[in-house]
Parts: C-alpha cells; structure tokens; sequence
C-alpha cells in the first residue's frame, strides 16, 4: 500500500470530488501529520510549530464549518497503533460533518475560509481525507 499525504488534491482529484453526484450527508476524515515548524508563506513565526499553527486553524474553522451547515464531531492525538504496520503514524485526526458535497465547497470558497487557510498550510506537512458515508444512508 502506498501512502502519500499532501496538503491540496490534485486538481482532477479535486474536479472528481466536488463534481460527483450529490448524496447527502458525509464524514471527512482527516489524518494529519505537521511540519516541525509551521512554514508561513511571509516566512513570519518561524519559530511556531506546525502543530500550533494548525490549532488556529482549527479554532477558526469552527464557524466557517458551522456556516454552511457542516460541524466539527472530534479531534485527536493519535498516540499508538495498536493494528497494522505503517512507516509513520499522523499526528492527529479530526472528523467533520458535511450536508453535503456543494456545503464543503462553499466552505473551501469562501472569503472566511481563504483568510484562515494559510495557518493550515504553514501547519501541514500532508494529509489524508477520507470521504465516508453512513451504512444505509
């Protein structure tokens, strides 16, 4: 198995995603792994952590979630696998409640989220999200 994170989608994973056909509700996993020092495009902070620059993210994500109907159900350290093998775990993983495909894009769009995305770039080193849907919904 291979496993790459990465910050952004390829822009036909991206066109793929967002132009699928609408099926209601869905969780985003996100397995998160952060830089050692968050990497601001103005090269400001150098000495914040990724983690901590992720975190201002998170906190601000809230109402950029809560504006289009989505929310956020759980974050947390990944501190063991107890399954499995893998080279290196994630750091964290966050799982967030979408209305639908069309609610996420309208989040990733917007003014409010394009002015709090750069603390999520100078935090990440990759991800993985992971689209799931409820059994029977």
């Amino acid at each position: 198995m291979n496993v790459t994170n990465v910050v952004f989608p390829a822009p036909e994973q991206a066109a793929a995603f967002f132009g699928a056909p609408e099926d209601g509700p869905f969780v985003m996993i996100n397995l998160l792994k952060f830089r050692d020092r968050a990497k601001y495009a103005d090269g400001s902070e150098p000495e914040l952590s990724g983690r901590d620059a992720y975190r201002r993210y998170g906190k601000a994500v809230q109402a950029c979630l809560a504006s289009v109907g989505a929310r956020s159900l759980y974050a947390g350290d990944v501190t063991e696998l107890m399954l499995g093998e893998i080279d290196e775990l994630w750091d964290m993983v966050a799982l967030a409640e979408y209305p639908s495909r069309a609610a996420m894009m309208a989040m990733v769009s917007s003014p409010a989220y394009q002015a709090i995305e750069k603390h999520r770039i100078a935090g990440l080193a990759g991800q993985l999200n992971i689209r799931t849907k409820a059994i029977g919904g």
